[in-house]
């Protein structure tokens, strides 16, 4: 039944709703509006006044006389280079109801963020009347989007419902969205509630799949019966036990390809985001339209700095074992309300935008649309359980030939990752996943691997850190297993690494005004210096201090920022703040742990040295297995 909720231990029954169905009329590729879904969204990614003032409303906008009202912002821009490279449209029509006196201009950019006025309409006396303006698709290879810019020199103009509209084609693909969720049943509710209180975003969504993995549920909040209802007999709510992000997204794909849904899209997103419904109309349009099956991936805007975007475009280095690297070219983490700079730090005179069009190695998954044609070629998500697993799909999706696509103007807004302190259970998972990841697409020299694991470790130690440098041994430890270590998907290791470090007190937080055995003035605030121009030399000159046992400062307090190796190294004792902001951590000098930890580390460099070319082998040749149906319908009990 549309309305049902299994679980686990329920058969699929087939979708009816997720089967291509026949368009009724123009494709919407994307709305325009002029302010967001939330009062905490700011106004200018939607609409900018350029001149005088005007009234705004999520699809309504007044342009006082006197006024003028630009789109040329994050979420009015039109992504013209984006549709010309990658779909087989070739014209958008910019459609508006106008009523009033005024201008309405079509303008684009090109790739160094000229302008120029591509059509334009003077309208007078106008009671609702629709203005169409269109635009050929054939100059913005490079780069260049499209927005409207309104006009009202004497006299109100009113502007209502703004679509950009593509040919649509003969059928269209249905979209099912999987939220997959632990233990933030609030966030996850809100998300929901998002989603149905958009009528047109919800239009284009033909199924909502939740996969609850936690103990505090989604399903026991009061406004579970009215969501569920508000979706319309869309969503299907499965509970299962915890097997990470993978399983969790994992589950919603299998579902979707299971119920003989050959052409659908998977929209996965996180629970914990601040939803732009929107999104959903331009991912789907886009995927849509592509000319070969595509992963169209969103863009990640800072939740507590909501007018700052994450990146334009990502890539992983694999070398370093660092994921989320920005493509050159590509917006990197810029406030999109603030004039651009040039290389040397100079104002441009132009806004944030990113007018280039820049090609993506993957997409993250707090919102990213994949084909089921995908799916049924390189299969489910590798059991990683979480951090990397979305990095891994998009390589594989890639060396199979499905390109993926960062569209510009589909964002949400995601909590920002430097407030997550690194120091935390989940950075097992994010070198040990880095590693394996690594070894599956790429040819990185072992002496490279190892010598970032000894870099890392080495710092830690150097900064008291023992919990993280025993998470890092551990995370290498368990790589070196070999691939049949993904057996169970990750949960004997969720549980393992918490047990690891309990044995550290340094990971520990605390509330900064109650820090156990110090009063408040007993530590006081160390700034730290410039950072070192010889790092080497200086990392020499901290080993000799600590083994004669010498430090600058017996206590201290530093902050987040100033919380480097170079500087928590001068101390016998130093509290430093969380990076959550959310309290402090104490670290102490410990010769015997040091030394301990040290000589593990240079254990399992010896064997990563060794053993990496016969593990790359091992993954390479299990990744069949461990991404395959099969497999995931054993770990989901399925079989």
């Amino acid at each position: 039944m549309l309305g049902s909720t299994p679980t686990t231990s329920e058969a699929s029954a087939p979708d009816e709703r997720l089967v291509e169905h026949a368009p009724s009329g123009r494709l919407v590729a994307q709305r325009g509006l002029f302010r967001g879904p939330d009062p905490v969204c700011p106004d200018d990614l939607y609409a900018q006044i350029t001149i005088g003032n005007a009234a705004r409303e999520r699809q309504r906008l007044v342009v006082h006389s006197g006024s003028e009202v630009s789109m040329d912002t994050y979420f009015g821009r039109f992504p013209a280079s984006y549709w010309q490279r990658w779909t087989v449209v070739s014209e958008v029509h910019a459609e508006v109801t106008i009523s009033g006196s005024g201008r309405v201009a079509l303008v684009a950019s090109d790739p160094k963020g000229e302008t120029r006025t591509v059509a334009a309409e003077e309208v007078t006396d106008q009671r609702g009347g629709q203005v169409t303006l269109r635009a050929a698709l054939n100059q913005y290879l490079d780069g260049g989007f499209l927005w409207l810019e309104f006009a009202a020199p004497e006299s109100d103009l009113v502007v209502e419902r703004l679509r950009w509209t593509v040919e649509a084609p003969e059928l269209l693909r249905p979209t099912a969205v999987v939220i997959c969720t632990f233990n933030r049943a609030d966030d996850c509710t809100k998300t929901l509630q998002a989603l149905a209180a958009d009528d047109e975003a919800l239009d284009v969504l033909d199924a909502v799949y939740v996969v609850d993995q936690g103990t505090d549920t989604v399903e026991s909040r009061d406004a579970f019966p009215q969501v569920e209802k508000d979706l319309g007999g869309r969503l299907r709510y499965l509970r299962q036990p915890n097997l990470g992000g993978a399983g969790g997204f994992g589950r919603g794909m299998y579902e979707v390809t299971e119920r003989g849904s050959e052409h659908a899209n998977v929209l996965l997103m996180d629970d914990d985001v601040l939803c732009e419904p929107e999104i959903a109309v331009r991912l789907t349009a886009f995927a849509n339209r592509t000319a070969e099956p595509t992963i169209v991936g969103g863009q990640m805007l800072r939740l507590l700095h909501p007018t700052i975007l994450l990146a334009g475009a990502e890539y992983a280095d694999f070398a370093q074992l660092v994921p989320g690297k920005v493509v050159k070219g590509a917006l990197d983490d810029v406030d999109l309300t603030e004039e651009a700079e040039d290389d040397y730090g100079v104002p441009t005179g132009k806004p944030n935008r990113g007018d280039r069009r820049v090609d993506a190695d993957y997409n993250a998954w707090w919102s990213c649309l994949i084909p089921a044609e995908v799916i049924a070629k390189i299969g489910l998500p590798l059991p990683l359980f979480f951090q990397w697993d979305d990095v891994e799909y998009g390589y594989r999706a890639r060396h199979a030939g499905f390109a993926t696509v960062t569209l510009p103007g589909a964002g949400l807004w995601h909590a920002d990752f430097d407030w997550k302190d690194a120091d935390k259970w989940n950075e097992y998972f994010a070198v040990r996943n880095s590693m394996i990841v690594a070894s599956l697409h790429a040819e990185i020299d072992p002496k490279q691997t190892a010598r970032v694991f000894v870099s890392r470790v080495s710092r830690y130690l150097m900064s008291m850190q023992y919990g993280l440098a025993a998470t890092l041994i551990k995370a290498v430890e368990d790589f070196l297993k070999g691939p049949d270590f993904l057996h169970d998907g990750g949960a004997a290791a969720a549980k393992e690494i918490h047990v690891v470090r309990a044995d550290y007190p340094d990971t520990i937080m605390y509330p900064a005004s109650d820090v156990p055995g110090y009063k408040p003035g007993d530590v006081p605030m160390v700034q730290a210096g410039p950072a070192p121009s010889k790092a080497r030399l200086v990392l020499l000159k901290r080993l000799i201090h600590f083994a004669m046992g010498k430090t600058v400062h017996e206590i201290g307090a530093v902050t987040q920022k100033d919380a480097t190796w170079w500087h928590l190294s001068q101390f016998n004792t130093v509290v430093v703040t969380d990076g959550s902001q959310g309290g402090v951590r104490i670290r102490r000098r410990d010769k015997e742990v040091t030394v301990r930890l040290a000589k593990e580390c240079g254990r399992l460099t010896r064997r990563l040295i060794n053993e990496m070319p016969r593990l790359r082998e091992e993954y390479r040749a299990a990744a069949g297995d461990l991404t395959s149906r099969e497999n995931w319908t054993r770990l989901y009990n399925r079989d």
